[in-house]
Protein backbone atom coordinates (compact mmCIF):
# COMPACT_ATOMS: atom_id res chain seq x y z
CA UNK A 1 0.00 0.00 0.00
CA UNK A 2 0.74 3.26 -0.76
CA UNK A 3 2.48 5.71 2.18
CA UNK A 4 2.29 8.95 3.14
CA UNK A 5 4.45 10.84 6.04
CA UNK A 6 2.39 13.76 7.91
CA UNK A 7 4.00 16.11 10.69
CA UNK A 8 1.09 17.06 13.40
CA UNK A 9 0.81 21.43 13.61
CA UNK A 10 -1.33 23.47 15.48
CA UNK A 11 -3.44 26.16 13.53
CA UNK A 12 -1.51 28.91 13.46
CA UNK A 13 1.21 27.50 11.70
CA UNK A 14 0.11 27.71 8.42
CA UNK A 15 2.54 30.46 7.32
CA UNK A 16 5.69 28.61 8.62
CA UNK A 17 4.30 24.73 6.80
CA UNK A 18 4.09 27.13 3.60
CA UNK A 19 7.00 28.16 3.86
CA UNK A 20 8.39 24.69 3.95
CA UNK A 21 7.35 23.86 0.76
CA UNK A 22 4.75 21.77 2.79
CA UNK A 23 0.62 21.87 2.85
CA UNK A 24 -1.53 21.83 5.29
CA UNK A 25 -3.99 18.94 5.80
CA UNK A 26 -6.45 18.09 8.21
CA UNK A 27 -7.49 14.14 8.93
CA UNK A 28 -10.87 13.37 10.10
CA UNK A 29 -13.07 10.20 10.38
CA UNK A 30 -16.13 8.62 12.33
CA UNK A 31 -13.39 7.05 14.86
CA UNK A 32 -10.81 9.68 15.29
CA UNK A 33 -10.56 12.57 16.90
CA UNK A 34 -9.16 15.58 13.81
CA UNK A 35 -5.87 16.24 13.32
CA UNK A 36 -3.87 19.69 12.09
CA UNK A 37 -1.42 18.08 9.64
CA UNK A 38 1.49 19.49 7.34
CA UNK A 39 2.81 17.68 4.22
CA UNK A 40 5.65 17.63 2.04
CA UNK A 41 3.97 19.03 -1.16
CA UNK A 42 6.56 17.23 -3.54
CA UNK A 43 5.49 13.81 -1.95
CA UNK A 44 2.26 14.66 -2.17
CA UNK A 45 1.85 15.10 -6.07
CA UNK A 46 3.38 11.78 -6.57
CA UNK A 47 1.50 9.93 -4.15
CA UNK A 48 -1.86 11.55 -5.45
CA UNK A 49 -0.58 10.75 -9.56
CA UNK A 50 -0.80 7.19 -8.06
CA UNK A 51 -3.39 6.96 -6.42
CA UNK A 52 -6.05 9.69 -6.76
CA UNK A 53 -8.96 10.14 -4.61
CA UNK A 54 -10.25 6.47 -4.38
CA UNK A 55 -7.30 4.22 -3.53
CA UNK A 56 -6.48 4.31 0.25
CA UNK A 57 -3.34 4.96 1.25
CA UNK A 58 -0.72 5.10 4.97
CA UNK A 59 -0.66 8.00 6.55
CA UNK A 60 2.01 8.07 8.83
CA UNK A 61 1.59 10.60 11.50
CA UNK A 62 4.05 11.77 13.65
CA UNK A 63 3.50 11.09 17.54
CA UNK A 64 0.83 9.03 16.31
CA UNK A 65 1.39 4.78 16.92
CA UNK A 66 -0.23 3.53 14.39
CA UNK A 67 -0.77 4.37 10.69
CA UNK A 68 -3.77 5.72 9.41
CA UNK A 69 -5.89 4.35 6.17
CA UNK A 70 -7.49 7.17 4.63
CA UNK A 71 -8.78 8.49 1.11
CA UNK A 72 -7.95 11.39 -0.18
CA UNK A 73 -11.19 13.05 0.38
CA UNK A 74 -11.18 16.95 -0.71
CA UNK A 75 -7.91 18.95 -1.78
CA UNK A 76 -8.04 22.90 -2.57
CA UNK A 77 -5.68 24.46 -5.36
CA UNK A 78 -4.63 27.41 -6.01
CA UNK A 79 -6.09 29.65 -8.89
CA UNK A 80 -3.21 30.28 -10.71
CA UNK A 81 -0.09 27.87 -9.59
CA UNK A 82 -2.87 24.90 -9.74
CA UNK A 83 -0.87 23.58 -6.52
CA UNK A 84 -2.51 22.04 -3.54
CA UNK A 85 -3.31 24.50 -0.86
CA UNK A 86 -5.11 22.46 1.56
CA UNK A 87 -5.89 18.39 2.10
CA UNK A 88 -8.57 16.65 3.53
CA UNK A 89 -7.90 13.33 4.66
CA UNK A 90 -10.32 10.92 5.34
CA UNK A 91 -9.95 7.43 7.54
CA UNK A 92 -13.36 5.53 6.75
CA UNK A 93 -14.68 2.63 8.67
CA UNK A 94 -13.44 -0.44 6.55
CA UNK A 95 -17.00 -2.19 7.45
CA UNK A 96 -19.09 0.21 5.94
CA UNK A 97 -19.32 0.83 2.23
CA UNK A 98 -18.67 4.10 0.99
CA UNK A 99 -19.56 5.95 -2.72
CA UNK A 100 -16.61 7.87 -4.61
CA UNK A 101 -15.59 8.81 -7.85
CA UNK A 102 -13.41 7.14 -10.33
CA UNK A 103 -11.90 8.18 -13.22
CA UNK A 104 -12.90 6.31 -16.83
CA UNK A 105 -9.37 5.11 -18.49
CA UNK A 106 -9.88 4.81 -22.32
CA UNK A 107 -7.93 1.94 -24.17
CA UNK A 108 -7.27 1.20 -27.35
CA UNK A 109 -8.39 2.75 -30.47
CA UNK A 110 -11.88 3.33 -31.83
CA UNK A 111 -11.98 2.01 -36.00
CA UNK A 112 -15.40 4.26 -36.48
CA UNK A 113 -12.97 7.48 -35.64
CA UNK A 114 -9.63 5.51 -37.32
CA UNK A 115 -11.44 4.40 -40.17
CA UNK A 116 -14.37 6.48 -40.86
CA UNK A 117 -13.67 9.78 -39.87
CA UNK A 118 -15.82 10.06 -36.43
CA UNK A 119 -15.68 11.69 -33.42
CA UNK A 120 -15.77 9.69 -29.94
CA UNK A 121 -18.02 11.41 -27.78
CA UNK A 122 -17.19 10.58 -23.80
CA UNK A 123 -20.28 11.37 -22.11
CA UNK A 124 -18.50 11.26 -18.91
CA UNK A 125 -15.29 11.40 -17.32
CA UNK A 126 -15.96 9.31 -14.15
CA UNK A 127 -18.24 7.80 -12.75
CA UNK A 128 -19.62 7.28 -8.94
CA UNK A 129 -18.99 3.74 -7.40
CA UNK A 130 -20.32 1.95 -4.25
CA UNK A 131 -17.60 -0.89 -2.34
CA UNK A 132 -15.79 -1.27 0.89
CA UNK A 133 -12.97 1.08 1.50
CA UNK A 134 -10.23 -1.45 0.29
CA UNK A 135 -12.22 -2.81 -2.57
CA UNK A 136 -12.48 0.26 -4.31
CA UNK A 137 -10.67 0.92 -7.64
CA UNK A 138 -7.96 3.49 -8.29
CA UNK A 139 -9.50 3.67 -12.24
CA UNK A 140 -11.91 2.07 -14.49
CA UNK A 141 -10.51 1.07 -18.02
CA UNK A 142 -12.41 1.19 -21.06
CA UNK A 143 -11.49 -0.70 -24.19
CA UNK A 144 -12.73 1.66 -27.11
CA UNK A 145 -11.59 -0.98 -29.78
CA UNK A 146 -14.78 -2.35 -30.43
CA UNK A 147 -16.54 0.76 -31.30
CA UNK A 148 -16.32 0.10 -35.44
CA UNK A 149 -19.94 1.63 -36.33
CA UNK A 150 -21.63 5.02 -36.00
CA UNK A 151 -24.10 2.51 -34.16
CA UNK A 152 -21.95 1.23 -31.55
CA UNK A 153 -21.73 2.60 -27.95
CA UNK A 154 -20.32 1.81 -24.51
CA UNK A 155 -23.24 1.72 -21.36
CA UNK A 156 -22.68 1.25 -17.99
CA UNK A 157 -23.66 -2.42 -18.38
CA UNK A 158 -20.22 -2.76 -20.47
CA UNK A 159 -18.00 -1.74 -18.03
CA UNK A 160 -15.87 -4.00 -16.46
CA UNK A 161 -15.80 -4.39 -12.72
CA UNK A 162 -15.38 -6.34 -9.91
CA UNK A 163 -18.64 -8.28 -8.18
CA UNK A 164 -16.92 -6.00 -4.96
CA UNK A 165 -17.98 -2.78 -6.65
CA UNK A 166 -21.59 -1.53 -7.26
CA UNK A 167 -22.15 1.41 -9.71
CA UNK A 168 -26.15 2.91 -9.01
CA UNK A 169 -26.18 4.64 -12.69
CA UNK A 170 -28.61 2.72 -14.81
CA UNK A 171 -27.17 -0.16 -16.98
CA UNK A 172 -28.31 1.38 -20.42
CA UNK A 173 -26.89 4.98 -19.37
CA UNK A 174 -25.00 5.44 -22.96
CA UNK A 175 -21.37 6.56 -21.54
CA UNK A 176 -19.06 6.91 -24.78
CA UNK A 177 -20.34 7.29 -28.44
CA UNK A 178 -19.21 7.77 -32.01
CA UNK A 179 -20.87 10.96 -34.05
CA UNK A 180 -20.29 10.64 -37.68
CA UNK A 181 -18.93 13.47 -39.72
CA UNK A 182 -21.14 16.10 -40.64
CA UNK A 183 -22.59 16.02 -44.43
CA UNK A 184 -21.04 19.11 -46.20
CA UNK A 185 -23.44 19.94 -49.52
CA UNK A 186 -20.56 20.88 -52.61
CA UNK A 187 -21.49 23.20 -54.86
CA UNK A 188 -21.46 20.97 -58.01
CA UNK A 189 -24.62 19.56 -56.33
CA UNK A 190 -26.44 22.86 -56.96
CA UNK A 191 -29.07 23.19 -59.37
CA UNK A 192 -28.21 24.46 -62.75
CA UNK A 193 -30.66 27.52 -62.55
CA UNK A 194 -29.36 28.62 -59.41
CA UNK A 195 -25.38 29.08 -60.54
CA UNK A 196 -26.32 31.76 -63.70
CA UNK A 197 -24.51 34.60 -63.72
CA UNK A 198 -26.02 38.02 -63.49
CA UNK A 199 -24.76 38.55 -67.12
CA UNK A 200 -26.27 35.31 -68.67
CA UNK A 201 -29.26 36.00 -66.43
CA UNK A 202 -29.68 39.97 -68.20
CA UNK A 203 -29.58 38.32 -71.77
CA UNK A 204 -32.00 35.92 -71.18
CA UNK A 205 -34.54 38.61 -69.94
CA UNK A 206 -34.01 40.54 -72.55
CA UNK A 207 -34.45 38.19 -75.19
CA UNK A 208 -37.74 37.12 -73.42
CA UNK A 209 -38.65 40.83 -73.54
CA UNK A 210 -37.58 41.50 -77.40
CA UNK A 211 -40.20 37.86 -77.97
CA UNK A 212 -43.13 39.30 -76.61
CA UNK A 213 -43.23 42.85 -78.78
CA UNK A 214 -46.19 43.20 -80.88
CA UNK A 215 -45.31 42.66 -85.08
CA UNK A 216 -46.35 46.28 -85.65
CA UNK A 217 -44.20 47.61 -83.21
CA UNK A 218 -41.13 45.45 -85.49
CA UNK A 219 -42.14 46.99 -88.63
CA UNK A 220 -42.18 50.71 -86.90
CA UNK A 221 -38.76 49.99 -86.22
CA UNK A 222 -37.61 48.25 -89.61
CA UNK A 223 -38.62 51.51 -91.19
CA UNK A 224 -37.32 53.87 -88.79
CA UNK A 225 -34.20 52.16 -89.82
CA UNK A 226 -34.46 52.41 -93.28
CA UNK A 227 -34.75 56.09 -93.10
Amino acid sequence: MISLKAKQRKEEDLKKIRAEEKVPAVLYGPKIKNLNLGVNLKEFEKIYKEAGESSLISLDVSGQKEKFLVLIYDIQFDALSGKPTHIDFYQPNLKEQVEVSVPLILEGEALAVKDLGGTLVKNVSDIEVKAFPQDLPREIKVDISNLKTFEDNIAVKDLEISSKIEISKDPEEILITISAPEKVEEELEKPIEEKETEVIKKEREEKEEEAEKPVSEEKEEKEKTKE
